[in-house]
């Protein structure tokens, strides 16, 4: 059962767990689960005794799971509608953002993501990659970093008004060459649209191209609301909008992660299937200002639906745990409300699981190394103490974790094989000083883009 161990490679043994694997036969080792780590990747999986009498001379760490559960890792303008909240406020404050301010952000929010037990994200485009990839690199998880990229539209920050579509695709060539690979290979670059309103014809051709040239994903924001819709029939002179122009021009396929893909119709789902295009489903992005997406209806037609947080301004929240919740919620109460009767098996909890997991892996195109626990994958991923307050009495696991589990369960994370949180306390950065040094950020970037913010209540002096 063992295989010779290089002594150079530290060896990780982890025992007397409950291991969720997540693998196509959704194993799961209750109690007497443990698990091997060699370098960065699983070496073996299996029952306590028979890993330690394989691997218990060779290891360099032996990690007691008693009770704790292992899961693979699962990616400032409120109360007002989406194109209010892009040109009045998203557009002004992140074309203000420098590339000092856009580092402490993803570090800011790359600390949120790992207490929620998420080891890759899928970026949908900010405009200073490099900064980002370099808060990646000292966090020490995974991502897909892609600059967000528009060569019309109108509102338009002046100093994104003069891009082309040349100028894009150049940029994120450049981009590609410089950090995909990175970080020890946990970086990936991939090519972004904004939405369908800031790119040409011309745009979303190239991107296409240039994504499949690379072999890497294509980011886009999809169907967010009808007014996207509309504008598009109008404008191209298609029958419905825009996954049915993607369709029609060619750019619907496998590497196109489809961000919310909220307003599609019933022939688009089949189109989105049949092309195998990946969808992120934002639940609380969604409620705040976008509608239901027909989700139960993708996942019937077969469609690799992951979920997301969406960006911090669309949510306030960075929480895969939340998400996982309203996930689950949401889409019973859609069920509820268009049918005119309750359906409680409208996503079921392993499905919501498979969706913060596998699914997610395959979204971003990684499934080969990450989103389940199986032998030669990546180490990415989470324990769980679920003897807490929120989660008892644990009876059933897989519900806990969907319906009951709070951040403050997820206690330890590895990714790569190196542990980048263990009992709560993030070890690769200083998250005191990261906290400190994002507000500082935020409120001179406030300032300097001129926003000012509603007052919600008398202050008294």
């Amino acid at each position: 059962m063992a295989e010779v161990v290089d002594k150079k490679v530290k060896v990780t043994v982890l025992v007397n767990g409950n291991i969720l694997t997540m693998d196509k036969e959704m194993r799961v080792f209750q109690n007497n689960g443990a698990m091997v780590v060699l370098g960065d990747k699983i070496a073996a999986i299996g029952k306590t005794e028979e890993i330690l009498r394989a691997y218990k001379s060779e290891a360099d760490a032996i990690v007691d799971l008693s009770s704790k559960w292992v899961l693979p890792a699962r990616g400032i303008a409120d109360d007002v509608d989406l194109l209010t909240w892009l040109h009045g406020r998203i557009w002004p404050y992140e074309s203000n953002m420098t590339e000092e301010e856009s580092y402490w952000s993803t570090l800011l929010c790359g600390i949120e993501l790992i207490h929620s037990g998420v080891t890759c994200f899928a970026e949908a485009g900010g405009q200073h990659v490099s900064a980002m990839a370099r808060a990646v690199e000292e966090l020490g998880i995974r991502a897909c970093l892609t600059r967000s990229t528009m060569d019309c539209g109108e509102g338009l920050p002046p100093t994104w008004a003069s891009e082309t579509t040349e100028s894009c695709l150049q940029t994120q060539e450049e981009l590609f060459e410089k950090f995909n690979g990175s970080a020890e290979g946990r970086i990936r670059v991939w090519f972004g649209l904004r939405q369908i309103l800031n790119a040409t014809d011309s745009l979303l051709l190239s991107t296409k191209a240039a994504a499949d040239k690379h072999k890497t994903g294509i980011h886009m924001h999809v169907a967010e609301i009808p007014f996207e819709n509309e504008w598009v029939t109008k404008t191209r002179e298609v029958d419905h909008g825009t996954v049915t122009h993607l369709e029609n021009i060619g750019v619907l396929g496998e590497n196109l992660l489809a961000a919310h893909s909220v307003w599609v119709s019933s022939s688009e789902v089949k189109m989105m299937a049949k092309r195998d295009v990946k969808v992120s489903h934002c639940p609380a992005a969604a409620m705040r200002m976008l509608g239901f997406a027909p989700i139960v209806e993708m996942q019937e037609a077969g469609i690799c639906v992951s979920l997301g947080t969406d960006g911090a301004p669309s949510n306030n929240r960075m929480s895969l745990v939340d998400e996982m919740y309203l996930a689950s919620l949401i889409n019973k109460g859609r069920q509820a409300y268009e049918k005119g009767m309750t359906d409680p098996t409208a996503l079921p909890v392993e499905t919501i699981l498979q969706m913060a997991t596998i699914n997610g892996a395959k979204a971003v195109l990684w499934e080969s190394e990450i989103g389940s626990l199986e032998v030669g994958k990546k180490a990415d991923f989470v324990i769980l103490n679920l003897d807490l307050w929120t989660m008892v009495p644990l009876l059933d696991p897989i519900a806990n974790i969907v319906n009951c589990m709070r951040t403050e369960n997820v206690e330890s994370v590895m990714c790569n094989g190196v542990w980048i949180m263990k009992e709560r306390e993030i070890l690769t950065v200083d998250e005191g000083m990261v906290c400190h040094m994002a507000q500082q950020a935020s409120t001179n970037l406030l300032k300097r883009a001129n926003i000012v913010l509603p007052r919600r209540m008398n202050l008294v002096q």
